[in-house]
């Protein structure tokens, strides 16, 4: 077998228009099912997609034996349940983040799949894969810019439809577990290591309680981290990565678009270098890697333990916020 055969669990959007065309671009991705419990949508979007096979339940699906993987596209509260699921089937899980709505409830994905050592689990925070970012993690890393001290995210959109699943809290909606699980991960992955404490202010919607406004400083020791982000602000997105010797700005460090060149600046004392690079999609990326892992049976690029990390610091932020006080994650 050179490819993996994938099968999608929902018709959800970012599954329709960016992962699973992605996936159908891979060296070593088949998309060949999709779900939805409600067929008449799992039709259509296997019709535009070209996927041959089409289930009425998610059940259905990962119990079709030809499948290996698993992507879940599903809402924030239903991932760990149907991960469990997927890895009891007998499949390979790629979720989308974050992996859960707490740490605890990550924790017992991690038991299950510590139980099934032969399946791959992993978070799908697709922006690790990019080009762009492995060079800026390779700049950072061989000292380019001297000693890491500081990391600021900003990621922001508008959207006030109290209906949109991002906008619902029982689903596990709001601006940090959407959008600011980003600007965590992206502090985490260039310090490479957890914070020691967090502290973090939230604006809360009066409609749908989601947070609509959340900033927050990690604290890492050696240096620190700060982000904002929104669901109600004008749609932005930029990482500074300073240092004692320079600083890289990324232009569009999350959503980097698959049809267009992305770039970073490298500036230092003696003057500015552009580098720029060539259109690839991330989520083909990030697809093929986590196929090669299983097919080579190697470790996955991220694993779960990382992706309870990530949850930890959130957690925390909110409860900094609660208590009006630093918290360690």
């Amino acid at each position: 077998m050179n490819k993996i055969r994938w099968g999608i669990l929902s018709t959800a959007k970012i599954g329709r228009e960016k992962v699973i065309p992605a996936l159908q671009k891979g060296k070593y991705c088949d998309v060949i099912a999709i779900a939805s419990r409600n067929i008449e949508q799992a039709q259509a979007a296997a019709k535009a997609l070209g996927i041959p096979k089409v289930y009425g339940t998610y059940e259905e699906l990962l119990s079709d034996s030809d499948i290996n993987a698993i992507y879940i596209p599903l809402p924030n509260h239903m991932h760990v349940e149907w991960a469990m699921k997927a890895l009891e089937a007998g499949k390979h899980v790629l979720c989308e983040k974050p992996i859960g709505l707490s740490s605890a409830e990550a924790i017992k994905l991690l038991d299950a799949a510590q139980q099934m050592p032969h399946l791959k689990i992993m978070e799908a925070f697709m922006y690790r894969f990019h080009p762009q970012w492995q060079h800026v993690k390779k700049l950072v890393d061989d000292g380019s810019i001297g000693t890491l001290k500081t990391v600021q995210s900003f990621f922001s959109y508008y959207n006030v439809d109290m209906n949109n699943i991002r906008n619902r809290k029982d689903a596990g909606g709001g601006g940090i577990m959407d959008i600011g699980c980003y600007c965590i991960s992206i502090a985490r992955f260039l310090f490479n290591r957890e914070p020691e404490r967090v502290v973090g202010t939230v604006e809360y919607d009066p409609n749908s309680q989601t947070d609509r406004l959340a900033s927050g400083i990690l604290d890492f020791s050696t240096g620190t981290s700060t982000f904002t982000c929104s669901t109600q602000l004008m749609p932005y997105q930029r990482v500074n990565i300073l240092g004692t010797e320079g600083r890289i700005e990324i232009e569009i460090p999350v959503n980097a678009p698959p049809d267009k060149p992305t770039r970073i600046w490298l500036h230092l004392k003696e003057g500015t270098e552009e580098i720029v690079f060539d259109p690839v999609d991330q989520y083909t990326l990030q697809g093929d890697a986590f196929s090669k892992a299983i097919l080579e049976n190697t470790p996955v690029p991220t694993d779960l333990e990382d992706a309870i990390n990530n949850m930890k610091v959130i957690e925390a932020l909110f409860q900094s916020f609660e208590k009006n006080t630093w918290q360690k994650p």
